[in-house]
């Protein structure tokens, strides 16, 4: 759904809500502008000498329902306007999260966190503002402007002379052209700075350690400082459009109330109004610059909410690179993967990251993956996984190319353990039974035992229920490691997949954590990538990555008998582990 369509949709939606309230407004302010008729005639009965005490008193009551009326109505009328708006802001905000957790990868690569979390924050922030204070304020002006002329003419008032006071309110339009769509397009400007300086603040909260362990807070300042210089420059100079804007039309108002004077001032005097009349006239040209001053908010309001509905429907109209097809299969619970001739390359990248993979995962098949940085290991996960999309007929589930399953199906069916796995701010054991909340503590404990976590976790004081700082910052990089793997091994899972997951663990932690999943898993399959050939010697196949392509293949003891990169790279370790011992 596109983000004006989402707009009109949901006022649509709402309509019976906002008719009331601008039912309600219409009258409040249809009953506000009799004050300066009520007014006139009190001036003309008190001109002629009919005034007396009943008459005083029938007076101030008259003023005070009309006071009473106005203030109970229009603030019935506003709160209801202004309800829809917050209930708006809270529908899109759902919305855009909704829309964020269906986009693929490549979309987050372009986008920083900070810009995203603008879209949440202020683009919608000031759409609600629009439809909320545009409605109450339109409504208002409106309604008094044509209040005040019916009331001025059902007064007595020369409908010319009526003309003449309002006659600078013309040049209204006329200044909206000019200056309306700058105020658009800076307002633009601000919104996207605005993401720039969320993004680039997101950016130094999360390196503040990295930045005081090198002691250059004050570049991460100046850094952080030069968006906002951006922000100050683009918002002076919308300020400055603004500020003329709303110069401009009180001036107008200003205007027409010096020709109230001017003018019915000599028709008072020549007799062509009565006094009573004048009052009423000049009160009239005062209440109109306040509809004014409103008519110049709501434009402004407009332009600026304009750039900001601008950019919520571009990201809203974003398609995701992998989504289902109409016809998506339902994954079989273990079932054979296999890779045809799979080659891929990255979106605006030169080389592909995987050349004419040709391999078969048996289920309940445990296969070790090796390699050096960049060979594509982890790429070949993400294809698994469809973060990236493969071409068609080069990946299968089960004689089922992976293009024709449901995501839902095959991410279900599952669990991946990254190296960096993400650890979120609540209770380790939310954490581990991220999968499934309702998952029984038996079972979360079990997990946690098979990942050599569990005496780690009860010696804290709270145990299982210790809340973790912001991405796991509580835990060593070791503990945050297990407590992933603890996650994934919860999961109901029939394809594990660890994607260099131990590389932060100690030899012996990770011969016990293999140990248990060697024994946890006889049935299911297993994907392990790692750096250390101590993580994958276990495996049923070994395959070996270089530049995108299998350059070996076989079990340990068959590769450590060929010469190659397996063997070779054995040999380093060995060697380094021998070198770690002596020292």
């Amino acid at each position: 759904m596109k983000g004006k369509e989402l707009l009109k949709d949901y006022v649509f939606e709402h309509i019976p809500g906002y008719l009331m309230a601008v039912l309600l407004i219409i009258v409040a302010n249809v009953i506000q502008s009799a004050l300066p008729l009520v007014l006139g005639h009190f001036t003309d009965d008190l001109q002629s000498g009919l005034l007396n005490h009943d008459s005083v008193v029938r007076f101030a009551l008259l003023l005070l329902a009309i006071g009473i009326s106005y203030g109970v109505l229009f603030g019935l009328g506003q709160y209801q306007v202004m309800r829809l708006g917050r209930r708006f802001e809270f529908e899109v905000r759902q919305k855009l999260f909704g829309k964020f957790s269906v986009l693929s990868e490549h979309f987050f690569s372009k986008q920083g966190t900070g810009k995203l979390l603008s879209y949440v924050t202020n683009d919608v922030q000031s759409v609600r503002e629009s439809i909320s204070n545009g409605v109450t304020q339109t409504t208002n002006a409106v309604v008094l402007l044509l209040s005040c002329i019916f009331m001025m003419l059902a007064g007595s008032i020369p409908l010319p002379l009526i003309l003449i006071c309002i006659s600078p309110l013309v040049f209204i339009p006329l200044i909206v052209v000019r200056i309306g769509p700058q105020v658009r397009k800076r307002s633009m400007s601000v919104q996207e700075s605005l993401a720039g300086m969320t993004e680039s603040a997101e950016e130094q909260f999360g390196g503040i350690r990295v930045s005081k362990t090198f002691g250059t807070e004050q570049i991460a300042s100046a850094r952080f400082g030069e968006k906002v210089d951006l922000i100050r420059s683009a918002q002076l100079f919308l300020v400055r459009l603004s500020s003329l804007f709303q110069a401009a039309i009180p001036f107008l108002g200003a205007l027409s109330l010096v020709l109230a004077l001017l003018v019915g001032g000599a028709q008072t005097l020549n007799g062509t109004i009565t006094l009573g009349s004048f009052v009423s006239l000049t009160l009239y040209m005062r209440i109109i610059v306040g509809p004014l001053q409103q008519i110049g908010n709501v434009i402004n309001m407009m332009q600026r909410s304009g750039a900001s509905l601008e950019r919520v429907n571009r990201l809203m109209s974003e398609v995701p690179d992998v989504q289902d097809e109409e016809d998506a299969q339902t994954l079989e619970q273990n079932c054979e993967i296999r890779f045809d001739d799979l080659s891929f390359t990255y979106p605006g990248a030169r080389e592909p990251a995987l050349k004419h993979i040709d391999l078969t995962i048996r289920p309940g098949q445990t296969l070790g993956i090796v390699g050096r940085t960049g060979s594509g290991k982890t790429t070949l996960v993400k294809l698994l996984l469809r973060i990236y999309e493969p071409e068609r007929g080069s990946l299968f589930f089960g004689g089922t190319d992976i293009r024709d399953l449901s995501l839902e199906s095959l991410r279900g069916r599952l669990a991946y353990v990254p190296q960096d796995g993400f650890l979120f701010s609540t209770t380790i054991r939310d954490n581990i039974a991220f999968s499934d909340r309702e998952a029984p503590m038996e079972k979360v404990e079990k997990g946690a035992k098979r990942a050599l976590i569990y005496d780690n976790i009860v010696r804290f004081p709270e145990g299982f229920d210790t809340r973790l700082g912001e991405r796991g910052v509580t835990l060593s990089g070791g503990q945050r490691q297990r407590t992933s793997l603890a996650r994934g091994l919860t999961k109901k899972a029939r394809v594990l997949i660890l994607d260099d997951s131990m590389s932060a663990v100690d030899a012996v932690t990770e011969t016990g954590i293999l140990d248990n999943l060697v024994r946890e898993r006889r049935s299911k399959t297993t994907i392990i990538i790692s750096h250390r050939i101590s993580a994958v010697k276990h495996a049923d196949e070994i395959v070996v990555l270089s530049e995108g392509r299998i350059v070996q293949r076989g079990t340990h003891e068959q590769l450590l008998r060929r010469e190659g990169a397996y063997a070779m790279l054995h040999r380093l370790q060995e060697e380094g582990l021998q070198h770690g011992e002596l020292e």
